[in-house]
């Protein structure tokens, strides 16, 4: 029997209340006790009834709400790559991440745990056995700017005892902005035993889970890149040429920078502004932040596929995604590529930082 022919058994035996919420999830994902009487119109009576049974029947799963986390929000059980329906199976929850603190906390290279951010934020407090990898100290090649040489990435993540065949979970704050700069930076150097922590630090505190100020102690490996593999990075002539090409350039800061008039983040403290404001001509523009719910979990994949789809970025296309310095730009080249199965898609990682300096490049600012 297939899954779809379990769950479809399991809804035939559960009262019509309970079906109306499972439809209800199935469409909007996860939504705490409130929303659910708000979206269905049924009495707080019966939809606490109509939750218990679907929880019995096992097709709910519970966890703190992020923003709330005195309340619960409902989803369905596994409510994970398989049924939130995305492409690649490269999401991990934070109840499984916290079964495995154990696994984490070992000397043992089989799972890493990586937090990559910019800032202090590892210092205050991490998930323990977690790596800190920095934007500029790791993440980077030495001038700030740009992916590190080969030998250094070999280099230092064998120094954090990460090898080659090392499962690694990559987590962060910022709804884990840098950690898919990371995940993006190990694709591009071949490391394809890779996930990404759904929620990020912001969930993981909020719910409750354990965190500490410990440092891991880890020993040094051996670590041998396939990479890098060029197809998944643009470069500013590859930019150029897209101008002139069949090729969409999508735009995924805010409107704020977009237009304009900002030259720099508005919540990015420390990076470089640039010379000017604006966009690379012809972009399209679908900001980072719409691709999260209001818990910050990443939407279900029919909703993100209609995201774009609706600003004609089709699944075919060839994209180059690009923001400020090539963080949220490779949060979005995940969502396309890993979650959505979008097949060529580029990250530009000089970005806005890189473009809006040049002299004589093209801009646009409406």
């Amino acid at each position: 029997m297939s899954d779809s022919d379990s769950i479809r058994e399991k809804l035939d035996g559960l009262p019509p209340s309970s079906k109306f919420i499972y439809k209800t999830l199935e469409r909007n994902g996860r939504m705490t006790q409130k929303a659910l009487i708000e979206e269905t119109m049924l009495s707080a009576r019966t939809t606490r009834y109509g939750i218990k049974q679907l929880d019995d029947a096992g097709l709910l799963e519970s966890s703190p709400a992020l923003r709330d986390a005195r309340q619960t929000c409902y989803g369905l059980a596994l409510d994970g790559p398989d049924q939130r329906g995305y492409a690649k199976d490269v999401l991990v929850e934070a109840e499984w991440l916290a079964e495995r603190l154990d696994e984490v906390r070992s000397d043992d290279p089989s799972l890493r745990l990586i937090e990559a951010d910019t800032g202090d934020a590892y210092e205050d407090g991490h998930i323990p056995g977690a790596i800190k990898f920095g934007w500029l100290t790791h993440l980077t090649a030495e001038n700030g700017r740009g992916v590190p040489e080969k030998g250094t990435f070999e280099e230092s993540l064998g120094r954090h005892g990460i090898t080659d065949e090392s499962t690694v979970v990559l987590y962060g704050g910022e709804s884990n902005w840098f950690a898919a700069y990371a995940y993006w930076l190990f694709k591009y150097f071949g490391h394809d035993d890779l996930y990404l922590l759904d929620g990020g630090r912001d969930y993981w505190v909020e719910a409750g889970y354990p965190t500490t100020t410990e440092i891991p102690s880890v020993t040094e490996r051996e670590y041998d890149a396939s990479g890098p593999f060029d197809h998944l990075r643009a470069t500013r002539n590859d930019v150029e040429r897209a101008l002139a090409g069949d090729v969409t350039l999508l735009d995924v800061r805010s409107s704020e920078e977009f237009v304009g008039d900002v030259r720099a983040p508005p919540d990015g403290e420390g990076m470089p502004a640039t010379m000017v404001g604006g966009h690379i001509p012809d972009s399209v523009h679908v900001p980072w932040s719409n691709i999260f719910d209001d818990d910050g979990w990443f939407k279900r994949r029919d909703e993100l596929r209609a995201i774009y789809e609706a600003e004609g970025v089709a699944t075919d296309d060839d994209v180059i995604v690009y923001c400020h310095v090539g963080e949220r730009s490779a949060l979005t080249w995940f969502v396309l590529s890993e979650l959505l199965g979008y097949e060529t898609v580029r990250n530009y990682d000089g970005s806005w930082s890189e473009w809006g300096n040049l002299v004589d490049a093209p801009i646009e600012t409406e």
